[in-house]
């Protein structure tokens, strides 16, 4: 599979780095408005083309696929063109800024034949099944605790008077869409649809969103989470039965995991993984999918679900909190 990236942020050479580490894959092309700037990124990638408009990459019958990592408000607007011209696609979270949005975009893939997906590390890494299988062995679970705070290395910018596009709600971003949603996809992904959602916000001067946290009601479940792009936390995450404790340093990674019962504690998911073991898991689902082409597949059906519910859920707390997009 040839792909090509939009966007030349850190993110998008991450992406680019776990994905040659699964068999298969190659980075073929590089999208980037400036010449000077999509050339750089090649020559630290080793992507051999380059392309600075769009319709000239859409038109490229060598590339399979798109991963798309510009600023979020552009997400559902280049996803839509690449699965009009045919290419398979998997952008970075948010997917999209809506369910509706998301909705569409599968819908659209899948009537074309195309794969459309998210980038979350959460559920594509290795990591996960052994997560979803601890759940299993804490008893009755009635509460779980999923937080995520990491101040943001763009927030001097913010302070200084700058508009960086992770604190600008007209980019669709802030940390309810940057971070919160790893939250809500590993509650979404273990538990489902909650019943109802109780949320609040924080929000900065300029609208965008601080820090924000949530309880999601279950039948017999309560599951509160914080998060914080202005803050940084340090205490692990928990997911709490009548049976054990299931501990996660990182929600987003799923690293630091260890399962604490009566009979002891084992760890089951080393901390400190790297962002290659991490994030490959991304891509080789992606590839797999695209030589699929089954949308009844169990995968692709739990991943297209988990995002939609993903999706509504954000709906729902940005609708609660008045958020400006």
């Amino acid at each position: 599979m040839k792909f090509a990236t939009i966007g030349t942020s850190w993110i998008t050479e991450k992406f680019v780095s776990a994905a040659k580490t699964v068999p298969g894959i190659e980075h073929a092309a590089v999208y980037s408005r400036g010449e000077e700037t999509a050339r750089a990124f090649a020559a630290k990638t080793g992507a051999e083309k380059i392309y600075t408009d769009l319709a000239a990459l859409a038109a490229d019958p060598a590339i399979d696929g798109v991963y798309i990592a510009s600023p979020n408000r552009f997400h559902y607007e280049q996803s839509r063109y690449f699965l009009n011209a045919g290419k398979n696609v998997i952008c970075e979270k948010p997917a999209a800024t809506t369910a509706v949005e998301m909705r569409e975009l599968v819908t659209l893939a899948e009537e074309k034949g195309l794969v459309y997906t998210e980038a979350i590390m959460s559920i594509h890494t290795p990591a996960f099944p052994a997560v979803r299988d601890a759940v299993k062995k804490l008893g009755r679970v009635r509460t779980a605790r999923l937080d995520f705070c990491q101040l943001s290395s763009k927030y001097p910018l913010y302070l200084a008077g700058k508009n960086p596009n992770i604190f600008n709600p007209a980019m669709h971003a802030g940390s309810l869409m940057d971070i919160g949603v790893y939250n809500l996809y590993l509650a979404a992904a273990l538990f489902g649809k909650p019943e109802t959602i109780l949320s609040d916000a924080v929000f900065l001067d300029n609208g965008a969103d601080a820090a924000g946290s949530a309880i999601l009601r279950y039948p017999g479940l309560s599951v509160s989470m914080s998060w914080s792009k202005v803050g940084q936390q340090y205490a692990p995450s928990e997911v709490i039965g009548d049976g054990g404790t299931l501990q996660m340093e990182s929600v987003s990674q799923l690293t630091g995991v260890n399962l604490i019962t009566p009979a002891g504690t084992e760890a089951l998911v080393p901390a400190g993984l790297s962002r290659d073991d991490v994030m490959s898991g991304e891509a080789a689902f992606f590839q797999r999918m695209i030589g699929k082409r089954d949308f009844a597949d169990p995968d692709y059906l739990f991943a297209k679900q988990t995002a939609l519910t993903v999706r509504e859920m954000c709906d729902e707390i940005r609708k609660q909190n008045g958020f400006v997009f």
